[in-house]
């Protein structure tokens, strides 16, 4: 047998060879984990992966506030629930419906020949889910927040968003189902 072949070289080639693949099972599976924000759950246990798609669901509202940008969507259930009527017509959203609020802190456009704020750096998803039988304390709504860290690319669950967090604002409107946002006339 050559000496290449000889067990102790053997025995090093495979040492060597499970260890880089060790050493690369592991570095792809940190550089996913940093990059898969539908990794995230939230504290209330509202996974970021139940809104998978929330980047192309339809507009509902936009809103602006003294920091931020806002833009609610909704997802087809959601969508189709509001084009019914509801939450106008008395009825409650359906189950599985879910909005996102995505926030934007903002800017004035250097490029407008008018005065106008324009979204500058992401900051958070606020989202909601109904699902009457995991949160039937909170009429039926789930919320949790992830907040986004342009410096690291990252969101993160907001581990002050517990699962009434969202609750206690949105009671003020319960007579529309929790759901401050009206469908805008297009």
């Amino acid at each position: 047998m050559p000496e290449q072949f000889s067990a102790p070289n053997v025995k090093r080639l495979a040492i060597g060879a499970t260890i880089t693949a060790v050493f690369v099972v592991l570095v792809v599976t940190a550089v996913y984990a940093q990059q898969d924000k539908y990794a995230l759950k939230s504290p209330s246990d509202i996974a970021f992966a139940d809104f998978r798609g929330y980047e192309d669901w339809s507009v509902v509202s936009s809103a602006r506030t003294d920091e931020v940008l806002k833009v609610i969507v909704g997802n087809p259930t959601a969508i189709k629930a509001f084009k019914s009527g509801v939450p106008g017509n008395g009825q409650p959203f359906p189950e599985g419906s879910k909005f996102a609020k995505l926030q934007w802190k903002f800017k004035k456009s250097t490029e407008a020949p008018f005065v106008v704020d324009v979204p500058d750096t992401f900051s958070q998803a606020f989202v909601m889910e109904k699902d009457s039988k995991r949160f039937p304390k909170s009429g039926g709504w789930g919320y949790a927040v992830f907040n986004y860290d342009p410096a690291s690319d990252k969101f993160a669950a907001d581990e002050k968003s517990l699962s009434d967090c969202g609750n206690t604002c949105h009671t003020a409107v319960k007579k529309k189902d929790y759901i401050f946002h009206p469908y805008q006339k297009r």
